[in-house]
């Protein structure tokens, strides 16, 4: 349907937005996330977008990078998370938080969000691990370092869970190199 909208910025309500495509004004919601980012009253601005079509309505929602919108609509397809729901999650943490939440299986960090219960994270956790966790997870290792990604490999390789090697890393210096790292690795999980 409607995948990107480019044109002049309207207005700004949070989280609305209103955005002249050539002489057609769009409502758009975005996440407070890409709100941050958006430039000037009067300014040109380009979103990507998902449309979601209910009875009731059509409701346009923008991101501003498309690993969002990958995430907002991997979040959508849960059962008892909809969109407003997707765009309250994307507002209250990053998509690399929220990646690494799930890949640490952190139930607490996604109650923090308003309107995100216990039950819900728990569904979040379940429903996404391996399909949001896992890849940005290890996306996030491999931002911290170069040696990162080889340490949690070698550390599942001993038998460590994502969720342990992912931990351990933390104690790791990001200028460690391979086997210093996994030696410290190693301290860390036998202190745990």
């Amino acid at each position: 349907m409607i995948g990107r909208l480019a044109g002049t910025l309207l207005e700004k309500n949070p989280p609305q937005l209103l955005i002249d495509c050539q002489g057609v004004g769009y409502e758009v919601d975005v996440p407070m996330s890409s709100f941050y980012n958006l430039p000037a009253l009067g300014e040109r601005v380009v979103l990507l977008t998902h449309l979601a079509i209910r009875e009731d309505a059509h409701v346009l929602f923008g991101f501003s990078t498309q690993e969002e919108r990958a995430t907002f609509r991997q979040l959508i397809k849960i059962s008892g998370v909809g969109a407003r729901t997707a765009l309250s999650i994307l507002s209250g943490m990053s998509v690399a938080d929220l990646a690494q939440a799930i890949s640490l299986q952190e139930a607490g960090r996604l109650t923090k969000v308003p309107g995100i219960g216990k039950k819900t994270a728990e569904r979040l956790l379940l429903e996404l691990k391996g399909k949001l966790g896992a890849d940005l997870g290890h996306s996030a290792a491999l931002a911290k370092g170069d040696h990162s990604a080889d340490i949690v490999n070698a550390l599942a390789a001993l038998g460590y869970s994502d969720k342990e090697a992912m931990l351990a890393l933390k104690s790791v210096p990001v200028d460690a190199g391979v086997s210093e790292g996994i030696k410290l690795a190693l301290k860390a999980l036998s202190k745990a």
